[in-house]
């Protein structure tokens, strides 16, 4: 079991992994909350009734400046350089485990990126308080093992948040849990908020 994250730690993902961390897979998980509303609300909100939840998980590549230089979301599920891929996009939340991944190798990423910033939107419009068990966690690709897991379960009116950064700091790669909540359908409305983070 992977370090527990409280909301603004920063870790060292190489110290935790024990070194010769080369590949990751950043994991999004929740499920649609046990609500006697939920069924009138997900009616309500494009959800169709049927209590299921869309949670998409996005990869953003920024440089030391705090460009944008690429974004893996579920309309582009590879970067352009190749080192950073999205399994897919996962509707419902419904399952054990992962609902989404995106797999980095950190080999790959090229040296003119300085930060990965994971975000979470709610695509369909519900917002937290709809949502229940969701988490994000980093795992090593190479042995499965659990580096790093934050819960994202603070219910709210929120829809979006900033899960967490991955970035490069003298030589080793780093995780900051960020967590922190805004609003927007994909990862474009949240950039103003990510900002200050880079």
């Amino acid at each position: 079991m992977g370090i527990s994250l409280q909301k603004g730690q920063k870790i060292s993902l190489d110290k935790e992994a024990g070194g010769g961390l080369t590949r990751i897979v950043m994991g999004l998980g929740w499920d649609a909350a046990q609500t006697k509303k939920s069924g009138f609300l997900g009616g309500m909100f494009g959800g169709g009734g049927d209590d299921s939840i869309d949670l998409d998980a996005s990869c953003l590549m920024f440089d030391e400046q705090g460009n944008l230089l690429d974004a893996v979301w579920f309309r582009q599920l590879h970067s352009k350089d190749g080192s950073i891929m999205h399994t897919g996009d996962n509707r419902t939340g419904e399952g054990e485990g992962d609902d989404e991944q995106i797999i980095v190798d950190l080999s790959k990423v090229p040296a003119g990126v300085k930060s990965l910033v994971f975000t979470v939107n709610n695509y369909t419009g519900q917002d937290f308080s709809q949502v229940a068990n969701a988490f994000c966690r980093i795992v090593n690709a190479a042995d499965k093992a659990e580096i790093a897991r934050y819960d994202l379960s603070c219910q709210g009116t929120h829809n979006a948040m900033i899960m967490a950064k991955v970035y490069r700091h003298n030589g080793e790669w780093k995780m900051h849990a960020i967590g922190e909540v805004g609003q927007g359908r994909t990862f474009e409305q949240l950039l103003p908020q990510i900002q200050p983070h880079i």
